[in-house]
């Protein structure tokens, strides 16, 4: 049995775990324009099949164990789809069969669907699965169809050389390369060590500006808009590669990580990368998966200068091109980073500069134009929660003409204008970064005129007092007032429990007078060592009304950060509920265990209908909120 790539295998094994779907199409659609002999097309997309095994292969399951079955051409099944649609619905149906789910057990990896909107006007739709091929097969998938069709059109078949090899031999050629994991000399072992100590600490998930929370299973919906670049800000970014010594792409990624952290995701940005894989050209005209995946992190502490990033840049992206044959899905199972349904693992955030050739399709007594509808330009689907995508654009003369390109942002965590604002910021940054490469970090505004305006002036263009209502404007106040007003709303809800106004003011009083007992007052800190949920929310109110600030505790973080951040913050008292609460050693600390039967007795035995009355100002601290500490300690801010 012939066994799947690493690259095949995770796809296969993402199709078992989130269900088949068609977030790993690959679509490519074509206008053509004049007489088309239909039946040519048709058998020259069915020699294509013949040529590339890859094309041609459906994943079987034995013991477990996914592997490759290769079908003869008329055991496939395929055929080329043709339907009449007017010219109104023409967008619609090609953005349906973008689409299309490949059952990948039963169904070969390509469709293709001729939709005919008039006697001489077709549009040609061609889907690959991404399980068998990538960017740079498009190239030889279209020149291959091209030559085909020409020939059949003649009544012959097509007379191209043999290739020397088949996706199988690579794959069999990988395994048997790669070697074992268990072998310390084996290329896998070293490259899988130069990552394991490249990516140690990285952070698991950037801090993005995110505009809702992250749901627990990615949709893999997006928002897309159209990246551009001048050709003056191109001309003068290829100046700086060349000045420097960086690639054009080492600029973008310099460039982009800048972006990130300039609005708040750190200084320690994880990027993806894609590479060709192709290391041998004896690869170079096959349709195959063979693209790989490398997470360059890029360093921005110190608040260096722009030059200096891409010094930084440039050495780790050397190192990771030196080591870029483990494949990114076999670094995943060796790495082991927490994994979930709703993210992309070791990284969140993808930069494609597409400098391959562009897959052209020449089809005699055709005029043949890439088509991109509507409905595939303004949302697509996305494996990223940001994906930068770009191409440099020359003039017949060869000078700079610009980047084009494509900004995509989930749809999961980002409002559909994300996708324009992140755009907008990028372009600024590289204009700045490019046209001084001596400025630093911290000097590089990504917020432009009118958005500087909209947030100082727009939004904060009417005053409010806080005193309102009958009680007044603090929260704690607002809650009292609610309680009384409406007693039955419900105020909090987390995993199907819910907590009405009133329970939360009876629960919040007593808590408070309970703390009080224990010296809390204006300005005191309390840990709390709870799970997000009700009583988080319930406690967090309960603080405010003994006039003191709250410390988020993690429960699930190692003992000695919390007891650091205890220490740091000047907590007194930390109430929890057991776990992590009874591990806590710091000196002068009250500890409450809200598990504790004493406890329970003695919060029953409180006031429920009034606080304890403490008179705190809306400048009075409310909270303590700790850094990551992914770049050092975790700093504190009140």
């Amino acid at each position: 049995m012939i066994p799947l790539s690493y690259a095949q295998r995770r796809l296969w094994f993402l199709t078992q775990l989130e269900g088949p779907s068609a977030t790993y199409n690959i679509p490519m659609a074509l206008r053509l324009s004049g007489a088309l002999n239909r039946d040519a097309l048709e058998d020259a997309l069915r020699d294509v099949v013949g040529r590339h095994e890859v094309l041609r292969t459906v994943i079987a399951v034995a013991d477990g164990e996914p592997h490759q079955r290769i079908l003869p051409v008329e055991e496939t099944g395929f055929a080329l789809s043709v339907a009449e649609v007017s010219a109104a619905a023409l967008d619609g149906a090609v953005a349906e069969a973008a689409r299309h789910v490949f059952p990948l057990d039963s169904e070969i990896p390509l469709r293709a669907w001729l939709f005919a909107a008039g006697p001489d006007e077709h549009v040609l739709m061609l889907v690959v699965h991404h399980i068998a091929g990538d960017g740079w097969s498009m190239g030889p998938l279209a020149r291959d169809v091209s030559a085909a069709y020409a020939a059949r059109c003649a009544g012959q078949e097509p007379a191209w050389a043999e290739l020397p090899v088949q996706y199988a031999d690579y794959v069999l050629w990988q395994q048997e390369v790669f070697g074992s994991e268990d072998d310390p000399e084996s290329v896998l072992s070293r490259q899988v060590g130069f990552w394991r100590e490249a990516l140690a600490d990285a952070p698991e998930e950037l801090a993005l500006p995110y505009d809702r929370s992250r749901p627990a299973v990615a949709s893999h919906e997006g928002h897309a808009v159209a990246l551009e670049l001048s050709a003056d800000v191109h001309a003068r970014l290829r100046e700086v590669a060349r000045e420097r010594g960086v690639t054009v792409f080492m600029v973008l990624q310099a460039a982009l990580a800048v972006t990130l952290s300039r609005v708040g995701a750190g200084t320690d940005i994880p990027i993806g990368s894609a590479v060709a894989g192709r290391t041998d050209e004896a690869l170079d005209d096959l349709v195959g998966f063979f693209v790989n995946t490398l997470v360059m992190r890029t360093d921005l502490s110190g608040d260096p200068t722009f030059g200096q990033v891409l010094e930084r840049v440039r050495e780790t992206s050397l190192a990771a091109f030196a080591h870029q044959d483990v494949p990114f899905e076999r670094l995943v199972e060796e790495l082991a980073p927490v994994r979930s349904l709703a993210r992309h693992p070791l990284f969140q955030v993808m930069l494609t500069l597409q400098n391959n050739a562009q897959a052209g399709v020449d089809l005699p007594g055709l005029r043949v134009e890439g088509m991109v509808t509507q409905q595939l330009t303004g949302a697509r689907n996305t494996k990223f929660d940001l994906d930068v995508m770009a191409t440099e654009v020359f003039d017949a003369d060869g000078a700079p003409a610009g980047l084009t390109g494509r900004i995509v942002v989930s749809a999961d965590v980002f409002e559909a204008g994300a996708a324009g604002r992140f755009a907008e910021w990028l372009a600024r940054v590289v204009e700045v970064a490019v046209g001084d490469p001596d400025v630093r970090v911290r000097g590089i505004d990504v917020v432009g005129s009118v958005e500087r305006a909209l947030v100082l002036e727009g939004w904060n263009g009417a005053a409010s007092g806080v005193g309102v209502g009958v009680v007044g404007g603090l929260v704690p106040e607002r809650i009292a007032e609610w309680a009384v007003v409406d007693p039955g709303a419900v105020a909090v809800v987390c995993e199907g429990v819910e907590l009405s106004y009133g329970e939360l003011d009876v629960w919040a009083n007593r808590f408070a007078w309970l703390l009080r007992g224990r010296g809390v007052g204006v300005e005191s800190v309390v840990g709390l060592c709870l799970p997000r949920g009700v009583e988080m929310v319930a406690a967090v109110v309960g603080v405010w009304r003994a006039g003191g600030a709250y410390v988020p505790l993690d429960p699930e973080y190692p003992v000695e950060r919390l007891e650091f951040m205890v220490g740091d913050s000047g907590v007194g008292v930390v109430v929890g509920r057991g776990g992590r609460l009874g591990e806590l050693s710091v000196a002068g600390v009250g500890v409450v265990d809200l598990g504790d039967g004493g406890v329970v007795e003695e919060l029953a035995g409180l006031s429920g209908g009034v606080g304890p009355g403490v008179g705190v100002l809306p400048g009075s601290a409310a909270y303590v909120v700790y850094t990551s500490g992914s770049t050092g300690r975790p700093k504190g801010v009140v």
